[in-house]
């Protein structure tokens, strides 16, 4: 597995491509925006796009959607609480930004769902907290966390946005990521990557 990861968007956000080098198929995880360089770097290297996965549904994970499904008619996923984030622009923030973005054809994924993604197993872990369908994506063979808002480098998300609760996301991290092993690697949704090791050493929120 190979993950290359684009900071994009007016909040950059990191956009990450789970990439299978033998057969060249990939993922893309929370398109931000949907620039001409990022879809020609898909091209000129000859992957082949198979479904784009959001971790949760605010504006700066999801306003590259149209764009990447214009080019690859590809499904979208995301938890299945967080479909109605996806569709509302209020309750995705986009609306408080002048953009104002729906979208209203994904597909909902279940806590506990695995996914074959550019064949590797993700399972689907139903993180709320920064919304209430957030969810991070787990892929155990290759010690790979997507977590997206939920767990960031020393820092969680933020909760004062519609749906959140700081409660319920400190709980969601304890219950659901700090039991995973040590060595796995946390690809979040802004900033660096971590470690689930290090997290629990020096994260000072959990």
């Amino acid at each position: 597995m190979k993950i290359e990861k684009f900071v994009l968007g007016s909040m950059g956000t990191n956009c990450y491509i789970i990439l299978n080098e033998e057969t060249k198929e990939c993922a893309i995880v929370d398109p931000a925006i949907c620039p001409d360089y990022f879809v020609s770097h898909i091209k000129s290297h000859g992957y082949i796009p198979k479904m784009i996965l959001l971790t949760h549904a605010h504006f700066d994970h999801v306003m590259g959607i149209d764009g990447l499904v214009d080019e690859f008619p590809i499904p979208v996923y995301l938890h299945e609480e967080e479909m109605e984030l996806l569709a509302d622009p209020s309750l995705n923030l986009s609306a408080l930004f002048g953009a104002s973005y729906s979208y209203q054809k994904a597909k909902g994924l279940k806590d506990g769902e695995t996914l074959s993604v550019a064949n590797y197993e993700f399972r689907v872990l139903h993180t709320p907290g920064h919304t209430k369908g957030g969810c991070c994506y787990y892929c155990e063979s290759e010690e790979v966390l997507i977590s997206g808002d939920t767990l960031f480098c020393q820092s969680v998300g933020r909760s004062d946005f519609p749906t959140g609760s700081m409660s319920t996301l400190v709980c969601s991290i304890k219950e659901k990521l700090l039991c995973l092993p040590d060595d796995v690697t946390v690809y979040p949704g802004h900033e660096s990557m971590t470690t689930i090791g290090d997290e629990k050493k020096y994260n000072p929120f959990i």
